[in-house]
């Protein structure tokens, strides 16, 4: 009899043994699962570079998803592959990726997100004032653990974020009295579960072989614990994990709608808002890639955006004209001057020489 773990069996554990994290381990599962029942249930030894490509191209004109998408299922296939079946194959290499349609990151206002989180409280403002307030990815504001937090030296250590790369950003000096109160009930909680016989957090990739008292210790706790204990979905115990991302998701989706803003905001969104409100402060952009931890700057240019305000920073010719003659006949008001907005205070000196200036 074949003793040989099944490929999904396989899978898993080539994903463990790289520390990916279970959502990844269940995405990458789901596609390979997809592309085998394309193909008529034919085990991937027996295919090659044309059933990827028609099983990307299937994705991409009957079922029409979009560019990240399909690439995330490339990546399942690709790790399949290279990974799991050790086939070191060419064509791996040449298959085209689609190509992902460039879209200006959604920004709120100063004036928008206090709006937002002025409909939020709780445990979902917590999270979302972390998010705008540190540049936090929503799982990164979600995974934090208490010893991530320094409230001496106000910053955030986040660990193993996207790429598996830890990073430090600057934790809001407004949110620590409210944090640290939160932390005194998380603790209280935290001494409840020691005591019913729980109480140990799910320690991340081999650490509670390692350290096996550490998993109870109150460093490793959540920052943010779900309210109830679940089994984890790999096996190794009862655990209160964090609070889900659905969870904040919803808030912040019910949020928008009660402030009544237009833009699709999401708690993204609000590490978008971050990044920008920063650049427009005049913050050095290699510090914001720093915060929040792009592997390349070109990555963070893309807030860039927000410097160049009304179509590239262009007068319109037609505010060009109507402005001169308004100037002209006396009419313009000081407010009325948007455009010079960032000059301050406008002098009657420099009301002269824009008068000069906006003249045909």
């Amino acid at each position: 009899m074949d003793d040989k773990p099944k490929l999904l069996d396989q899978v898993r554990q080539q994903i463990r043994l790289r520390n990916y994290s279970i959502r990844t381990e269940r995405v990458y599962a789901e596609w390979i699962k997809r592309f085998i029942r394309f193909h008529a249930y034919r085990h991937p030894m027996e295919m090659g570079a044309p059933e990827i490509e028609a099983f990307l191209t299937h994705l991409a004109v009957r079922r029409n998803v979009a560019a990240s998408t399909q690439n995330q299922a490339l990546a399942a296939l690709l790790f399949l592959y290279k990974e799991v079946l050790k086939l070191e194959l060419p064509w791996l290499d040449n298959v085209v990726r689609a190509k992902r349609p460039e879209h200006r990151p959604v920004v709120l206002t100063r004036d928008e997100v206090q709006a937002l989180l002025g409909q939020l409280s709780g445990v979902p403002w917590l999270v979302s004032s972390l998010l705008y307030g540190a540049g936090l990815r929503l799982n990164e504001g979600l995974r934090l653990r208490v010893k991530d937090v320094d409230f001496a030296r106000r910053e955030i250590v986040v660990r193993d974020g996207k790429g598996q790369k830890d990073r430090v950003t600057v934790l809001p000096a407004s949110v620590i009295p409210v944090l640290q109160a939160h932390l005194v009930k998380v603790r209280e909680l935290h001494q409840r579960d020691l005591a019913e016989g729980f109480g140990r957090a799910n320690l991340p990739f081999a650490l509670a072989r390692k350290y096996p008292n550490a998993a109870a210790e109150w460093g490793w706790q959540f920052v943010f614990p779900s309210m109830n204990r679940s089994c984890d979905p790999r096996g190794a115990g009862i655990f209160r994990h964090h609070v889900h991302d659905k969870t904040i998701q919803r808030h912040v989706r019910d949020a928008v709608r009660r402030a009544g803003l237009i833009k699709p905001a999401t708690p993204h969104t609000l590490r978008h808002s971050f990044a920008t409100h920063l650049l427009e402060s005049g913050q050095d952009i290699r510090t914001v890639q720093e915060l929040l931890g792009h592997a390349d700057v070109k990555t963070t240019m893309i807030y860039t955006h927000v410097l160049n305000r009304g179509g590239l920073a262009v007068l319109s010719p037609l505010d060009r004209v109507v402005w001169a003659q308004q100037i002209s006949n006396g009419t313009r008001r000081w407010k009325g001057l948007a455009p010079f907005s960032t000059l301050g205070c406008v002098t009657p000196l420099v009301l002269f020489t824009l008068r000069l200036c906006l003249l045909p």
